[in-house]
């Protein structure tokens, strides 16, 4: 093969060569290119879905939890976690992890489709709070307004009772007082005076009811004592005992009743201003003076 040929081959292998070269790093190029511009590609999904994700964190934080449901609020307490955990492994992954950045954009939907159910499930429960609320709202109305009428009748009823109590009570008038002797005679000398005679009326009341009664009088002096036989001389009123005077029995049918009372005088009398009280079953029925004179 002579020289010229051999040049002549020679420069074609060299072209040939420096062809392939160019071609080569066309493509090298061409795919450093596309490489560079895939890679910014799953850089912005990697943000994007990392903007998805905090927005979601954000918004699942805000979710209520004044729901007094324990299971519900633990399964809400368990996304939360689960979510900031995927948050945090989508920081982390590179971006040209496509197949690991495919699988968090897969979970996130899965999360969201267990929150869409927990909404549901918080809106019925919220709805169902406000219901009870307003029913027990209504409710409590109802109980006020029905306590309030309770309460009124109440009042009513005790009014009634003392109304009627007070109508049935028994009444003392016509009182009169006289001192007597040892005869049984009228006197007005003091050292005679052996009996006080109390002359009364049981007025006329037909509400009260009849039968056998007692009547109790109490005779207090000028300096406040009551004239009493006994220290055991007591009956009830007004939830304790106090000391009588003198008592009597007598049957009352509704009608006016006339009678007497006695108070045999064993003791120095004072002189002055006495008062003489009258009391059948348990309530004071009259109030009277009278003098003692010298």
């Amino acid at each position: 093969m002579n020289k010229k040929i051999f040049i002549i081959i020679l420069t074609v292998v060299i072209v040939l060569l420096i062809a392939v070269v160019i071609y080569f790093a066309r493509e090298a190029n061409q795919s450093k290119q596309e490489l560079q511009e895939f890679e910014e590609m799953m850089a912005f999904e990697k943000e994007l879905l990392e903007q998805e994700f905090e927005n979601f964190s954000i918004e699942f934080s805000n979710f209520p939890t004044t729901i007094h449901n324990d299971s519900l609020l633990r399964l809400l307490d368990e996304e939360k976690l689960r979510v900031q955990q995927l948050l945090e492994e989508l920081r982390v992954t590179r971006a040209t992890n496509r197949t690991r950045i495919l699988e968090l954009e897969r979970e996130l939907q899965t999360v969201r489709g267990i929150m869409r159910s927990y909404i549901v499930q918080i809106d019925s429960l919220n709805r169902a709070n406000e219901r009870l609320e307003r029913e027990n709202v209504q409710v409590r109305r109802q109980v006020t307004a029905a306590t309030q009428q309770v309460e009124a009748l109440s009042r009513e009823r005790e009014v009634l009772t003392e109304t009627v109590a007070r109508a049935s009570r028994l009444d003392i008038t016509n009182f009169a007082f006289a001192t007597l002797n040892q005869n049984g005679r009228n006197t007005n000398r003091f050292s005679q005076i052996a009996t006080l005679r109390f002359n009364y009326t049981i007025a006329k009341n037909i509400t009260a009811s009849p039968g056998m009664k007692t009547i109790f009088l109490r005779i207090t002096r000028p300096d406040g004592e009551v004239m009493t036989k006994s220290p055991d001389n007591l009956f009830p009123f007004e939830n304790r005992n106090i000391e009588y005077s003198a008592r009597k029995n007598f049957e009352f049918g509704g009608e006016a009743l006339d009678d007497v009372i006695f108070w045999r005088v064993e003791e120095i009398l004072q002189v002055g201003t006495h008062r003489a009280d009258f009391f059948i079953d348990g309530n004071h029925v009259g109030r009277f003076e009278f003098e003692i004179r010298r």
